[in-house]
C-alpha cells in the first residue's frame, strides 16, 4: 500500500504547543452539559458502532450557543491516515482564535471489501449529526467549517457541495485535496502509484460514478466559500485538480482563493507553510 506519510503538513512544527488547562475525558459520550466557561476536551468520542468511526472535540472557554466549529478531516489516500495526523491544526487553531471549538474526526477507512464512498462521507454525516444533538450538551452553534487535507480534503468539498442539504458549511479549505476523477491527468495517468489510490473508487467505474464523487461535478452556485492550496509538482493530485476547480468557481461566482505553490509537491514546509496558514486564517476570520 502506498505511503502516504509525507502529506503531513510540517506547518505545524513552526508554531508554539497550545498552553492552557484541560479538562480531558477519554473515550466518552457527554451526557450532561459541559461547563461553557471551562475549556473542555473529550479523546475517541464514538460516534457510531465500528471501532474507527470516533472523533476528538475541544471547546473553547467562554463558549456560547454561537460557537463555531471547525471539522478536521485527514488523509492518507482514503485507505490510511489517522486524526492525529491534524493536531498540529488544533493548536493553530486555538493559538489564533478564543471562540471557535475543534473537531477532529477519523472515519472508516476503505480496503478491498469497503469502497471510500459513500462509507466516508456517511461517516461525516455521522459527525455532523452528532454534534447537533448534543449542541446543547457541548454549548457550540450548528455552524461549521472544515480543513482537509489530501483525501480528506477531497471528502470535506464533496460533503459541503452536494451533501449540506442545511447549509450548515460557512467554510471549506482544501490542501492538496483531489476534485474532479473525470480529469484527463487521471483518467490516462501512467502513475501505479496514483492509478492504486483511484482504483479504490473502482478500477472500471463508469463516468457518471467518477463524476458523483468529484467535488468538481458536485458544485454549484450555493456553495461556501472555499481556500484552495495545491503544489506546482505534487505527484498525486495534478495541477488541473486545483486550477480547474478555481475555474469552476470563478465560473459559479462562489467566494474563493486559490494559491499554487510551483514548486512544491504533495506537502510543503518552510516559508510556503507560514503562508498557508497566513492565509487560512485571515480566511476562516472572514467566512466562519
Amino acid at each position: 500500500m502506498l505511503n502516504l506519510k509525507p502529506i503531513i503538513f510540517n506547518i505545524l512544527i513552526l508554531f508554539f504547543v497550545l498552553s492552557c488547562s484541560k479538562n480531558d475525558i477519554d473515550g466518552s459520550i457527554v451526557d450532561e452539559g459541559t461547563n461553557p466557561h471551562e475549556y473542555f476536551e473529550a479523546l475517541n468520542v464514538t460516534y457510531g458502532d465500528n471501532s474507527e468511526q470516533k472523533f476528538d472535540i475541544y471547546l473553547p472557554a467562554n463558549r456560547t450557543l454561537e460557537t463555531k466549529v471547525m471539522i478536521l478531516v485527514h488523509g492518507g489516500g482514503w485507505s490510511a491516515g489517522d486524526k492525529m495526523d491534524m493536531n498540529g491544526f488544533i493548536d493553530l487553531i486555538f493559538q489564533s482564535f478564543d471562540n471557535i471549538a475543534v473537531v477532529n474526526m477519523n472515519y472508516r477507512l476503505a480496503d478491498e471489501n469497503n469502497a471510500p464512498y459513500p462509507m466516508q462521507t456517511d461517516d461525516i454525516s455521522s459527525v455532523i449529526t452528532h454534534l447537533k444533538n448534543t449542541q446543547n450538551q457541548y454549548v457550540i452553534s450548528n455552524d461549521y467549517g472544515f480543513i482537509g487535507t489530501s483525501a480528506g480534503a477531497h471528502l470535506s468539498m464533496l460533503w459541503s457541495y452536494a451533501l449540506d442539504s442545511n447549509n450548515d458549511v460557512k467554510m471549506v479549505c482544501s490542501i492538496v485535496g483531489p476534485t474532479n476523477f473525470t480529469d484527463p491527468a487521471y483518467l490516462n495517468n501512467t502513475n501505479s502509484e496514483l492509478q492504486e489510490l483511484i482504483d479504490l473508487y473502482g478500477a472500471n467505474a463508469t463516468i457518471d460514478f467518477l463524476e458523483e464523487v468529484s467535488p468538481y461535478h458536485r458544485v454549484t452556485a450555493s456553495a461556501p466559500p472555499t481556500i484552495l492550496f495545491y503544489g506546482g509538482q505534487d505527484p498525486l493530485v495534478p495541477t488541473t485538480q486545483g486550477t480547474d476547480m478555481r475555474d469552476k468557481l470563478i465560473e459559479l461566482r462562489v467566494t474563493h482563493e486559490f494559491t499554487l505553490y510551483e514548486d512544491e509537491g504533495h506537502g510543503w514546509s518552510g516559508i510556503n507553510a507560514i503562508d498557508t496558514w497566513l492565509k487560512l486564517k485571515t480566511f476562516i476570520e472572514n467566512y466562519l
